[in-house]
């Protein structure tokens, strides 16, 4: 599939350690789209971090409303699993796209990854692309481990701490 559809997690923490441009080359050629749902997140994480404004106006980013009545019925099933007191919005409407375009959904938050998942939406994680773009040759491991860092000082959960990012790849087959 050649086309990303991000949720806002991935894209504010690259915004808020000023690597959007990282982000950016890790996509490449291939299609990133973000739904309305995630444009308005980003919109209120822009009033709280001047970074994130940057990401609204990418022009890189495809902002897409959801019509068609099979991305409705989507971000409904989906929204029942995952919506609760107005949070998660943005990852049912990542994962309804990602379902119906088809497309693979770019969702950190484990339980929407599981869900996605469990209904056969191809999701990936941020580490993942970020070890998919070491592979190609377009970063290198230092070079990754220097952004996981960044981005864990911008609060981002990760599986690891700063500096464990080496370790971490080594572990689970990342890096050899």
């Amino acid at each position: 599939m050649d086309a990303l559809v991000f949720d806002t997690g991935p894209l504010s923490h690259f915004a808020r350690a000023g690597r959007l441009d990282v982000l950016e080359a890790v996509v490449g050629e291939r299609r990133a789209v973000i739904p309305q749902a995630v444009v308005q997140e980003l919109q209120v994480g822009a009033s709280l971090h001047d970074r994130i404004e940057t990401i609204l106006d990418a022009a890189w980013l495809e902002h897409r409303e959801l019509t068609q009545d099979s991305e409705l019925l989507k971000f409904a099933e989906f929204a029942g699993r995952l919506v609760h007191n107005e949070r998660n919005v943005g990852d049912a409407a990542v994962l309804a796209l990602a379902a119906t375009m088809p497309a693979t959904a770019v969702i950190d938050d484990g339980t929407a990854y599981r869900i996605g998942q469990r209904a056969g939406v191809t999701c990936t994680r941020t580490l993942a692309l970020l070890c998919e773009a070491m592979h190609s040759g377009l970063v290198t491991l230092d070079f990754v481990s220097q952004i996981a860092d960044e981005l864990i000082a911008t609060d981002y959960r990760l599986p690891f701490g700063p500096g464990g990012f080496k370790n971490w790849a080594i572990e689970n087959g990342y890096a050899g």
